[in-house]
């Protein structure tokens, strides 16, 4: 046995090492971790680091090749309950032998959390047959953004596909019920981004100062006079909340997102959901042989709701993009 190097998927991100190694290496013990990370077997770049060093997306994580912590990926059958097997089943709009592309709904987490006790991640192993490898999750949304996600099948798709996020060779584009209208019909926003804790949590906020750079085109589709609109929204970079604080920033938040717009973003006498108005419509990625896979996601219920009472047509809408 050598040892391993394995790459943080942009899923993983800021999450602690020592949970980082409990998804993958559930054998592994905290104490065992702890004499590990101080002896400097395991190293993050390189480097000697703590258990409580928040991984990011794209560091090389060294795994020591000690007997019992390899990764189990070819045991048994799914351990999950049928109920849960049924429900992430469901969610299927696609499956080939290296992806298999969701359709997760508003209100569902992706991973866990101090709070979170239900979520996709703890149901990927209904996905997975006898002998092969647990899907892995490569992206992520947030738990009120509906629409499509993405997992691979296998390590090595992984890695390519975290590589393709990284350099842009994945094309997303949402669509959001915004409250107000735009000043321009289109254009892009490019402002920094940095997440500061605050009474209600922590919060993705504006920082040209310190914050990573965050870039978003958006395109009006529709309006209904100067009350909303509906955007298509395409994020170039991939920072958390981008798409809702960059929203926010412009002056139009997002239809339903009281953390970003506070109570404009519940606007008085529009009789619709009270639920986030974002989701993630089309996924374009690469197939691994020279390729490309286009999805598209249909609307949930919330989003046909609140189109039908703002007069708002969906059926054949261009991709204002491609023009």
């Amino acid at each position: 046995m050598s040892v391993e190097i394995r790459e943080v998927a942009p899923a993983e991100a800021d999450q602690r090492l020592d949970r980082w190694f409990r998804q993958h290496y559930p054998a592994l013990g905290q104490g065992r971790l702890q004499r590990l990370l101080r002896t400097g077997h395991i190293r993050v770049d390189g480097k000697r680091v703590k258990a409580g060093h928040r991984v990011q997306a794209g560091e090389q994580v060294r795994v020591p090749p000690e007997a019992g912590l390899r990764e189990t990926t070819k045991a048994g059958p799914p351990r999950v309950s049928p109920a849960a097997r049924r429900e992430i089943e469901g969610l299927v709009l696609h499956a080939d032998d290296e992806i298999f592309v969701l359709d997760k709904p508003a209100g569902l987490a992706v991973q866990g959390g101090s709070a979170v006790t239900r979520h996709l991640d703890a149901m990927l192993d209904g996905l997975r047959g006898p002998g092969e490898e647990r899907p892995r999750l490569v992206h992520r949304l947030d738990k009120d953004t509906s629409g499509l996600l993405l997992l691979a099948r296998d390590a090595a798709t992984a890695r390519r596909l975290a590589k393709a996020f990284r350099d842009g060779g994945v094309v997303k584009t949402y669509w959001a019920v915004v409250v107000g209208v735009p000043e321009t019909a289109r254009g892009r926003i490019d402002l920094a981004l940095a997440k500061r804790a605050g009474p209600g949590g922590e919060r993705t906020r504006i920082d040209e100062a310190d914050g990573r750079r965050a870039i978003t085109d958006y395109a009006t589709i529709e309006r209904a006079g100067r009350h909303a609109a509906w955007l298509a929204m395409r994020p170039l970079t991939g920072r958390t909340h981008q798409l809702r604080a960059h929203a926010a920033a412009i002056g139009t938040p997002i239809l339903g997102d009281g953390k970003y717009g506070g109570r404009a973003a519940f606007p008085g006498g529009l009789e619709v959901a009270k639920r986030l108005h974002l989701h993630a419509r089309r996924l374009a990625v690469p197939d691994g042989r020279g390729g490309q896979l286009d999805f598209e996601a249909p609307l949930p219920a919330h989003f046909r709701e609140t189109f039908a009472t703002l007069g708002f047509d969906a059926a054949g809408a261009a991709d204002p993009f491609a023009e």
